[in-house]
Parts: C-alpha cells; sequence; structure tokens
C-alpha cells in the first residue's frame, strides 16, 4: 500500500504507448479550483523545462469538470481559455459538468440538477444572484438564463462551445467520463463519454485503447491494463493531479 503521498515524479510501465517525441500531460477534473490549477500549469512548466529531451511535442489534456463545487470557477475558466504555458498544445474536453451549463444556456432540460450539483457555486463565482432553490418556475428560469449569459465573458462561452468530446494520442483515447464496452471509439455516444459510469467501470474489456478518463473520484490516480482514471476529487481533497505520458512510461504530478 502506497502512502499518502503517492503519487511520486518517477517513471513506472504503462499500458499504452505514445508516439515518439511526443508527452502528454493529462489533468484530471478541476471543479472550480483555480489556486490548485495554477500549482499544476506551475509544475508542468517546471516539467517541460527541466527535462525536454527527444521531446518534440508537448500536449496538454484536460479531461473536463473545470467548473461548479468549487468557489473559483469563472477564474478556472479565465486561466484556461487565455493562460497555459508556453510550448504547451492543449486540448480541452467536455465534462457533464460543462454540459449543464450549455443545456442551461440554450434552454434544454431542467436546471435543477446542474443547480443542485454545483452550479450554485458557479453562479456566485460570476457575482450572479443565485435562486432560492434549485427548482425554478419558468420564469425565474428565463430571469437566471439572461443574467448568466450577461455574467458570462465572450471567451468563455467560445471556449464552452469548442470543447472536444475525445482526443486519440497513440495508444491512448482520452474522454471524460468513460466509453460503452463494445462500441468503437468513434461510435462512442456523447452521453456515454460525459456520464458513463457502471459499465465501463467495471468491465475488464479490451477497449480497443488504453482509456484515460476523469469523472469517478479514486482516492490517488488508478492505473489497469485498459484505463486510468485522474480524477482525485480535487475541490474536496485539494489533490488535482495529472498523467504523463512518454513512449511506454507514466508517471504522475499531483498538487
Amino acid at each position: 500500500m502506497m502512502d499518502a503521498a503517492w503519487p511520486v515524479d518517477f517513471w513506472i510501465p504503462a499500458p499504452g504507448r505514445v508516439p515518439d517525441g511526443v508527452r502528454v500531460y493529462a489533468i484530471g477534473d478541476i471543479h472550480g479550483r483555480a489556486d490548485l490549477l495554477d500549482q499544476m500549469l506551475d509544475r508542468i512548466d517546471m516539467d517541460m523545462a527541466r527535462d525536454a529531451t527527444g521531446v518534440d511535442r508537448f500536449v496538454g489534456v484536460f479531461l473536463g469538470d473545470y467548473i461548479d463545487r468549487g468557489p473559483r470557477s469563472r477564474r478556472v475558466l479565465d486561466i484556461l481559455s487565455n493562460g497555459m504555458p508556453k510550448g504547451l498544445e492543449t486540448v480541452f474536453l467536455m465534462g457533464n459538468h460543462e454540459q449543464f451549463l450549455v443545456s442551461f444556456l440554450d434552454g434544454e432540460g431542467d436546471p435543477a440538477g446542474w443547480l443542485y450539483n454545483g452550479g450554485l457555486a458557479t453562479l456566485a463565482s460570476y457575482g450572479v444572484e443565485a435562486p432560492h432553490g434549485v427548482y425554478l418556475t419558468g420564469e425565474e428560469e428565463n430571469n437566471l438564463r439572461a443574467a448568466v449569459l450577461d455574467a458570462l465573458p465572450e471567451r468563455h462561452m467560445v471556449f464552452l462551445r469548442r470543447l472536444a468530446l475525445q482526443h486519440r494520442e497513440g495508444a491512448y483515447l482520452f474522454v471524460h467520463a468513460g466509453v460503452r464496452p463494445g462500441v468503437a471509439p468513434e461510435n462512442q455516444a456523447a452521453e456515454d463519454l460525459l456520464w458513463i459510469r457502471g459499465p465501463f467501470l467495471t468491465s475488464d474489456a479490451d477497449f480497443g485503447c488504453v482509456v484515460v478518463h476523469g469523472h469517478t473520484i479514486t482516492p490517488r490516480p488508478l492505473v489497469l491494463t485498459n484505463r486510468i482514471a485522474l480524477d482525485t476529487g480535487a475541490h474536496d481533497t485539494g489533490r488535482l493531479s495529472c498523467g504523463v505520458f512518454e513512449g511506454d512510461r507514466l508517471r504522475f504530478l499531483q498538487t
């Protein structure tokens, strides 16, 4: 059993491989913890500067759930949309919490699920007065939507609209939640990529790739033959985790 300081920064054998000359930094769920994001970006910046031997491309893949629950969702989107380390290519995936917000702004579905699951913290970060409850009348919902649209900077809206659902690097498929076993990556439903748990988490199937994901909290990064889990509950634990993939090796950075 590793102690609470795990994961430490050393290479271990990985279940997949990225192309030669590529190093990937995959960052788990941030959930409004701008303080931890700042720390992680500093660590990545130092890591790139410290050891760049044989690396032609540094790629940062953010696994979604940037907003909600933690106190500084607005600041997180400020950083992600305008504050990456120099030389780091970036891929931003959509999480189910970004889907919550975009769906609300588009007038789709009941916003109660979003508000109950951390959306109130996001409203506060934008200075939007929170409703008295999560179940809104039609008028209350329209008024809240107008207030959020007014408070949301255009850069944040563009960022949210451009989020990807998946990204492939070598043997790895990066998604927010997971994949549906038995379905090819190119045929995966958005609902599964953003929300799936049980059928994916309990599967020992070969997915045709090693799936790197967040969404489901684990005490520490979890490495299995068919998947790697990187959500360590940053909003509650203060531990934001990043998997570093190079060749057929893997290590971790953590706040």
